[in-house]
């Protein structure tokens, strides 16, 4: 009976949270929410060489935070340095990093503690994609799909996570993907090792929840693909709904959503039915549907990447 009672209390507890949270969430899509200051907060960014990872650190530099920029291309990361600067940065600090290499990713940690101090805002946006089906894909590539999707995850979590514990401040952000919800057609590497990137991610949430540590936020941003360069070449089902999308209104989403502490970000807002319907359909038809929605049929989004080779936002990301 006691049982049945402190069950029935859950249950009820559940829908009334889940009730608070749809109104909130109603709320919110009506009223713009709150958006706190970044000003003087050290952010780091991987995959800053170029693409998105440029774009974000610009977009930061501009909010006056302080920037840690990680890239295995000293070049090109330099360059976002000087361009973070021009953009009104004060402090900018550039370091070639190769994210895929655990031993690197802590000696770099290291450094970046002693020379600038606790990273409090964490942006994992580093990437690659091969853009071969899964039985041609060489074993070597699709390790290093893992190594930069998400294994580089891992081992930034593990070197900067404590001292945001410790301070009781801090903000993971996960640069994951639709592929990262729905399987795509010549892309299971790179749709697995963002599978794991958002579950990671997700299942660090819920620990930091658990143990009550509050001032830890997690956002995790699921965009349809983005003209960086590494999908040049896809189209889409149907490109009115699902476009493309374009760097600057992506890189604008990304950091409203970090400054609002948003859990979940999809781009565009059409994901969000879309994984609705997913979850709605028998697996085989949800996984069908979406795949018309989505994609050219004549066209998987692999081919592009084929015709070039391996594409890279390790200076590159999504």
């Amino acid at each position: 009976m006691s049982f049945n009672l402190q069950s029935s209390k859950k249950l009820f507890i559940f829908l009334g949270k889940s009730l608070f949270s749809l109104l909130e969430a109603m709320i919110f899509a009506l009223l713009p929410k709150p958006r706190k200051n970044v000003a003087g907060e050290i952010v780091l960014i991987t995959g800053a060489g170029s693409g998105l990872g440029r774009l974000l650190a610009l977009q930061f530099a501009r909010l006056g935070s302080v920037l840690v920029l990680w890239d295995i291309n000293k070049e090109g990361n330099e360059e976002t340095c000087k361009m973070a600067r021009e953009a009104g940065a004060t402090r900018v600090h550039a370091y070639t990093c190769d994210c895929s290499q655990k031993e690197g990713v802590y000696r770099v940690a290291d450094q970046v503690k002693k020379e600038v101090g606790d990273v409090s805002i964490l942006i994992n946006n580093a990437g690659i994609v091969t853009g071969k089906k899964f039985l041609d894909c060489p074993d070597e590539l699709m390790e290093k799909s893992f190594d930069v999707n998400f294994k580089a995850h891992l081992w930034t979590y593990k070197a900067f996570l404590p001292a945001m514990i410790a301070n009781d401040h801090g903000h993971l952000v996960c640069i994951s993907s639709s592929a990262g919800l729905s399987g795509v057609n010549g892309l299971a590497d790179y749709c697995a090792s963002k599978f794991a990137a958002f579950g990671f991610a997700e299942s660090v949430f819920v620990e930091t929840f658990v143990q009550k540590q509050k001032g830890i936020k997690t956002t995790i941003v699921c965009p349809f693909f983005i003209k960086t360069g590494m999908f040049e070449g896809c189209t889409t089902g149907c490109p009115s709904l699902l476009p493309i999308l374009e760097p600057k209104y992506a890189v604008e989403k990304i950091v409203e959503a970090i400054l609002q502490e948003k859990m979940y970000l999809y781009m565009p807002k059409l994901l969000y039915f879309m994984m609705f319907l997913k979850r709605l359909h028998l697996a085989q038809d949800g996984s069908e549907c979406l795949t018309e929605a989505m994609w050219d049929r004549a066209k998987d989004p692999g081919q592009a990447i084929r015709n070039s080779g391996l594409r890279s936002h390790y200076s590159l990301s999504l």
